[in-house]
């Protein structure tokens, strides 16, 4: 069961100056690998003439194992992308993608330099991002009776959720969005107060 968890809600430029090569810092909400890919895109045609345009993003919640990428773009191999995912995830913000154009200053940092330079860009971006609640939801669809109608309405309230759509034919047909941990206790509930009778069904989110 995943939790409520915060994620990233505008866009942020913050540049870095360390031994007079400049890391300008990209933050963008992102949701996919393929929303990440189009960031970095845009910002290498944006940045031609830039050395490295590493990036590290997180689609999904911070702490979770899968959604998740990064690239170090010609650094030296942990120097940049994974310092700066291992920053992203301190945030504890996900849906989020940061990329850092780094134009070189003539003067080597080194792996540590390196390391710290990346982690420092993103945390100094990270300042000024902001973020909302993110609960996760699932989707049911409901069939009840006319007279079913403001026992169903009491249970969304209840349990935080709402109605995405609801069409009244032979009887009603409600979508429902209900937040993830909140789904059993909505089932319990329509079981007792329709005496077996509802039965929630998955709807495609």
């Amino acid at each position: 069961m995943s939790a409520s968890y915060h994620i990233a809600s505008n866009e942020v430029i913050e540049e870095t100056i360390v031994t007079r090569s400049r890391f300008i810092c990209y933050l963008f909400p992102c949701d996919s690998a393929g929303q990440a890919k189009h960031h970095v895109k845009q910002l290498q045609a944006e940045h031609p003439q830039a050395n490295h345009h590493c990036y590290a993003f997180l689609a999904g919640a911070p702490n979770d194992s899968q959604l998740y990428g990064f690239s170090d773009d010609g650094e030296p191999s942990g120097t940049a992308g994974r310092p700066m995912l291992a920053t992203l995830q301190g945030s504890e913000i996900g849906q989020v993608c940061a990329v850092v154009v780094r134009y070189f200053g003539g003067t080597k940092l080194g792996t540590g330099g390196l390391q710290r330079a990346y982690s420092a860009s993103v945390r100094n971006a990270l300042v000024h991002l902001q973020s909302v609640v993110k609960i996760p939801m699932k989707f049911r669809t409901l069939s009840c009776e006319y007279h079913q109608v403001n026992d169903v309405l009491h249970l969304v309230e209840l349990t935080q959720s709402s109605v995405n759509s609801q069409d009244y034919q032979e009887k009603v047909i409600f979508v429902l969005a209900i937040p993830e941990d909140q789904l059993k206790l909505f089932e319990q509930q329509l079981l007792t107060l329709s005496a077996g009778q509802l039965i929630l069904t998955k709807q495609d989110s």
